[in-house]
């Protein structure tokens, strides 16, 4: 079949190459795409927001599979549109209803879903702007440090630490005065969660779901979880607590399973909410026991660049099955290959930086635009920040790549991830080297 795939980022490089390696796969589109997704593909001068365009090229290209990478298109309700229309209502579209996409479009939405249907989240209360007395006054009643979530999208930094009440409240006080726009017109206030985090995603048609493997993701800038919260700067899966071949990892999952996993989509059927698409739950495992931490409505990145590598069935039918409500019948498999990503990011993120630096990428001849992966390693080098320019790849964003190691144990796949990334230069590069370092056997000492 014919495919369009919407998004920019590395997480769509990860699903078009996954796509693309498919027998099923006659032709990919990719829009608007990057310069890595240029070599799975054609890419399409289209902007996932621009519905009516959207349209346009799916009539006239015979589309037969759309799949929607990032959540915006889906909160402002693309699955809607498509049902909606006399013409589209025939193509199967991988992503939630308007209604479902409410799950990650509003974190109020969310954690009130958590609390309908006995979901372990975090105690929570949520401020409007003329409610800022009341929100100080709930801050007073919690333990230090305190978590503050704009309830709308504010591209994956709208979620704010504080280690003070005097932080604290003032940090609600600019979330609410306009630092988000309109994604902090209304803000969640919550108590945090102590322990470790990861991301369990979920394929589901609303009836039926299948499990993909368990991430975990480095969120802040700098190495030892320092600096500002970022879109993400690394990732790895399996997670050891959560990895269901081990005893402790399979009944940490058992209990993910049981109380967040069958209940959320219980009750998005109950409410009637249509829901055919993928679901990121970030969880926070607290003493053995999962709490939600957040909803999104599509694949995390960069954990995509980690999941997708280690799922060997086919891409096209796990999307066509999802789509269709036949996700029954797909037999996922998932490689016991351990993946580790580390993002190189451009000087100044999270803040501002530049664009435009050329890049070298490795064992690439000049201005090659088909070098996803690394021959020297057991590494693919994910585009998420690039673009081809003049015959060169150059920078393009905040996040430029996404290196992915493989190996049969977390030391190896770090060590092809870090090799390749070795290989990699453009003006300004940052990553983190500690990606995975907190999920390594603690050493124990030498017996005397």
């Amino acid at each position: 079949m014919t495919i369009l795939l919407l998004g920019s980022g590395g997480r769509e490089h990860a699903i078009a190459r996954s796509l693309a390696a498919s027998p099923r796969c006659a032709r990919l589109f990719i829009a608007p795409g990057n310069a890595g997704t240029a070599a799975c593909g054609t890419n399409i001068e289209l902007e996932t927001g621009n519905f009516a365009a959207i349209r346009a090229f799916v009539l006239s290209h015979h589309i037969g599979l759309v799949v929607v990478g990032p959540e915006e298109p889906l909160v402002k309700g693309l699955v809607d549109f498509f049902e909606a229309d006399t013409e589209l209502k025939f193509v199967p579209v991988v992503g939630p209803s308007q209604a479902g996409a409410r799950l990650e479009g509003s974190k109020d939405f969310a954690k009130a879903f958590m609390s309908r249907h006995s979901i372990p989240t975090a105690a929570y209360r949520t401020f409007a702007r003329e409610e800022l007395a009341a929100g100080r006054d709930f801050l007073r009643t919690l333990q230090p440090p305190y978590v503050l979530k704009a309830d709308g999208l504010a591209a994956g930094k709208g979620v704010v630490i504080c280690p003070s009440l005097g932080e604290a409240e003032a940090e609600l006080e600019a979330m609410l005065g306009g630092k988000f726009g309109g994604a902090g017109a209304r803000v969640v206030v919550e108590e945090f969660l102590s322990g470790i985090e990861c991301s369990v995603f979920v394929a589901t048609d609303g009836a039926d779901y299948r499990i993909l493997p368990v991430a975990k993701d480095y969120k802040r800038v700098g190495e030892g979880d320092t600096g500002p919260n970022t879109g993400g700067m690394g990732a790895v899966s399996p997670v050891p607590f959560a990895d269901p071949r081990t005893e402790a990892g399979a009944g940490f999952m058992a209990r993910v399973e049981e109380r967040i996993i069958r209940p959320t989509v219980a009750g998005l059927a109950a409410e009637k909410i249509p829901y055919r698409g993928f679901l990121f739950i970030g969880l926070m495992n607290v003493g053995g026991e999962p709490y939600v931490i957040e909803y999104n409505v599509r694949m995390g990145d960069p954990e995509t660049e980690v999941v997708f590598p280690r799922i060997t069935s086919d891409a096209v039918e796990l999307m066509t099955a999802i789509a269709t409500g036949k996700l029954a019948d797909y037999q996922l498999e998932v490689s016991p290959q351990v993946a580790a990503t580390v993002v190189c990011t451009s000087a100044g993120y999270p803040g501002e930086y530049k664009k435009g630096y050329p890049i070298l990428l490795p064992d690439a001849a000049p201005g090659a635009l088909d070098a996803a992966a690394s021959p020297a390693t057991d590494a693919i080098v994910f585009h998420a920040g690039t673009a081809a320019q003049e015959n060169r790849i150059v920078t393009a964003g905040g996040r430029v790549l996404a290196v992915t190691g493989l190996g049969a144990t977390l030391d190896d796949a770090l060590a092809a991830a870090y090799a390749t990334v070795g290989q990699i230069s453009f003006e300004g590069m940052n990553f983190r080297r500690d990606i995975g370092q907190d999920l390594m056997p603690t050493p124990q000492p030498a017996a005397r």
